[in-house]
């Protein structure tokens, strides 16, 4: 397995991470046996990066993660990332954010408790709270790693400009962004901006929700998805036209013998040496495809194939809902 920097100075990683959102109901039912299959694959691929948040399942993938590291003997084998800064109202379910000091750091407390860690490597403002200056909050995270409560920070959803803010506080080790062939939005300042700082990009949904594989959803895995069930791109009349065009890459990977995950994956690595997609799933064997992505070599003609498959724009329908859309920062 390949590896990349996690920040400028930070750890390597696996070029590959896993998103363990999917170690709960978001995208369809599972258990806590097979994610711990998706972890013990993981590691055997030489996948060492873990990304969750307290929000995942509200706390599930956290315990999950834990009770797997509570079986494994010596130190974790991963470097594990966490986030807080969105809070869900218990009754309604409504969403508000945030980033102050005695937010964060309880909910960090929480996030380690149900871990069974002392530290985590990374540690994110999951979303912005526009009441609170970027410089504000970066300074409560550096406190955060001069308590040793996490080794590094970064933002997810957040504006080159934020981040650039902020990184003139405190390095800033990640940024986390819905990045893929279907949302290419991060090349418009974001990419050159981690580049420029040594930030890594850290890139979710890089199989764009699993319309980039062989197996993509169908209406019926987008119904057990509360997400998935009203967001635009799974949506009629959109979500049959990207079934549809997305089958061009379907194409063109059973062309070069591959999975369509893996050649989602290796354009994506191929993009810039700061991105680190983490894809999600609930499926041992899909993580196997997945990784196959980072061993893959792209020559220069394979590339224009894959963009010519699925030029830029191709997607239909916005990547959010507007209530989805909360949160985020637009930049272009």
């Amino acid at each position: 397995m390949q590896k990349r920097r996690l920040g400028a100075d930070g750890p390597l990683v696996s070029a590959i991470g896993v998103g363990a959102m999917s170690f709960t109901a978001f995208y369809g039912p599972t258990t806590e046996e097979a994610s711990h299959a998706v972890l013990r694959t993981a590691l055997e691929l030489g996948i060492d990066h873990l990304d969750t948040s307290n929000v995942y399942g509200m706390g599930l993938s956290e315990r999950v993660i834990g009770s797997f590291l509570r079986d494994h003997r010596g130190p974790p084998p991963f470097t594990i990332a966490t986030k807080a800064g969105i809070r869900r109202d218990p009754e309604t379910g409504a969403r508000s954010f945030d980033n102050s000091r005695a937010h964060l750091e309880s909910e960090l407390d929480a996030s380690l408790e149900r871990l069974g860690v002392e530290t985590v490597d990374l540690f994110y403002v999951h979303r912005r709270d526009p009441a609170i200056p970027i410089e504000e909050v970066t300074e409560t995270l550096a406190g955060f790693v001069q308590t040793g409560k996490i080794r590094s920070f970064g933002y997810s959803e957040i504006a080159p400009s934020s981040l650039r803010r902020a990184a003139a506080v405190h390095p800033v080790a990640a940024v986390q962004s819905e990045y893929s062939l279907a949302t290419r939005a991060p090349e418009l300042g974001l990419v050159q901006a981690c580049e420029a700082l040594g930030t890594g990009l850290v890139a979710f949904s890089p199989v764009a929700r699993g319309l980039l594989t062989d197996r993509p959803p169908t209406a019926e895995t987008v119904a057990e998805s509360a997400f998935l069930a009203v967001n635009p791109r799974f949506t009629e009349p959109d979500f049959s036209a990207n079934l549809e065009h997305s089958s061009r890459l379907r194409q063109l990977a059973r062309e070069m013998g591959q999975p369509t995950a893996a050649l989602a994956i290796a354009w994506l690595l191929h993009v810039s040496e700061q991105v680190i997609p983490i894809p999600g799933t609930r499926s041992a064997d899909h993580l196997r495809e997945l990784a196959k992505g980072a061993s893959l070599e792209l020559s220069l003609e394979d590339q224009a194939r894959i963009e010519a498959a699925l030029p830029v724009g191709w997607a239909h329908g916005d990547r959010y809902s507007a209530q989805q859309w909360i949160g985020p920062e637009r930049y272009c």
